[in-house]
């Protein structure tokens, strides 16, 4: 019988940028690894526009098709939570293992920030990644 992959929440407070780029370079870089959910405290309308407008440029990813704002409660138990780097009080979710990865939020700056967050969202999903893999995260 195999093990369940664990399930990795990305949060910060509206869930309209970092988090939305982490879910979906997580089910795009790896899905065959975790499951990758995100959420926050707070719900704005939509995902961010220009994160969604370079995330097709860059990986032809559509946020849009799969993804939405969402609250903490619309989120299954997660293994795992990753917090953004809310620079204020950071949502909580109970979890075996969490990290904070510190990231600035680029919403209404330009393309060049967001292609420095995206670029660090990504390098932080392969770590996180191999470490699943290798273990050296206790997650079921």
């Amino acid at each position: 019988m195999s093990s369940q992959k664990p399930k990795v929440a990305f949060i910060c407070v509206h869930n309209s940028c970092r988090s939305q780029i982490a879910e979906a370079l997580g089910k795009h870089l790896a899905g065959h690894v975790f499951e990758s959910y995100s959420a926050g405290t707070e719900m704005k309308a939509q995902i961010n526009q220009d994160a969604l407008r370079l995330m097709k440029e860059i990986y032809a990813i559509d946020m849009e098709e799969s993804q939405r704002p969402k609250l903490l409660t619309e989120i299954p138990k997660v293994d795992i939570v990753i917090k953004m780097g809310c620079n204020v009080t950071c949502p909580f979710l109970p979890s075996q293992y969490e990290e904070d990865w510190g990231l600035d939020d680029p919403s209404g700056k330009s393309d060049d920030e967001f292609r420095i967050i995206i670029k660090k969202v990504e390098e932080n999903i392969k770590i996180l990644a191999k470490k699943i893999t290798n273990k050296t995260i206790a997650a079921q």
